[in-house]
């Protein structure tokens, strides 16, 4: 039975466990996985210290003249301290450098790796083309969301004239005949919407928003032009139309004889009837913007 427990022991390691199932190794046996990777001795394990407790360090930080002093964790990164320091300097954390050892460290950086303790001096300058990035960005953003603005405000109007031509639509197929200037009074108005589209600059989700309502515009103000020459065309089929003009009209299309015509002379102009062009159909080109 005791050589069945000394095969059950495991073997003692020096100074490092094994690797773990994962390719990283276990915290036992003094050594840790830090993040990003790295493996490096573990920290802190003292029997009269607590684990969890991390140490807190200040540093001095010069930034042109003057000096500030920051109390930050010791495994704090550099980008934490950056934060830090952007109430007292009034710099963005994104245009900071901070420079430890005359190198400058990157934000995701550990202070306790790159070896800051207590008491250490760090230098930071301005990162002058980060800024013109963030301002540019910054007036990039400010125009896109006028933009956006904008097609909103069209938007609200083009639904208004929308419900206007599906009004209309309806009265003139229903035979109702409607004032030409109302059709016209629409096509202008959504010229005008379309006008306005046409000056607003976008990119990116706000140019696809500024599209989509320019081929609204366009879809309404086909929809007018059709219904122009339908509108036209009650005039002639509407029973308020006098007797004598039906008679004009059939005598024209050749639907009934007048007296002592010339049977030649009516065959001439039923066949002009019906050698007469059908409905006209109006295509609109559109320029594509």
């Amino acid at each position: 039975m005791n050589k069945d427990m000394l095969r059950m022991k495991p073997k003692a390691t020096a100074g490092m466990s094994s690797p773990a199932k994962g390719g990283g190794y276990s915290e036992a046996g003094g050594w840790e996985v830090r993040p990003g990777g790295m493996l490096v001795q573990q920290r802190n394990k003292d029997s009269n210290q607590n684990f969890n407790t991390v140490p807190i360090i200040k540093v001095r930080v010069k930034y042109g003249s003057s000096y500030h002093e920051v109390n930050i964790s010791s495994q704090a990164s550099f980008g934490e301290l950056k934060k830090m320091l952007a109430g007292p300097t009034g710099l963005h954390p994104q245009d900071q450098k901070l420079l430890y050892k005359d190198k400058e460290r990157d934000s995701k950086q550990f202070l306790d790796v790159a070896g800051v303790k207590s008491g250490s001096k760090l230098v930071l300058i301005e990162d002058e083309l980060s800024r013109e990035r963030r301002c540019l960005e910054s007036r990039k953003n400010a125009k896109m969301e006028i933009a956006s603005k904008e097609i909103a405000a069209i938007r609200v109007e083009v639904d208004n004239l929308a419900k206007q031509v599906a009004a209309t639509e309806l009265d003139i197929f229903a035979g109702k005949k409607v004032m030409e200037s109302v059709l016209l009074n629409m096509i202008e108005l959504l010229m005008t919407q379309l006008i306005k589209l046409d000056g607003i600059t976008a990119d990116g989700d706000v140019k696809f928003q500024r599209r989509m309502q320019v081929k609204r515009v366009q879809k309404y103000i086909e929809t007018l032009d059709v219904l122009k020459i339908r509108n036209s065309a009650l005039g002639i089929n509407s029973p308020r139309v006098s007797f004598q003009k039906q008679q004009q009209h059939r005598m024209f299309t050749g639907q009934i004889q007048l007296p002592n015509q010339n049977p030649y002379e009516q065959k001439k102009q039923t066949n002009f009837a019906e050698k007469s062009p059908g409905p006209v159909v109006v295509t609109t080109k559109w320029e594509t913007f």
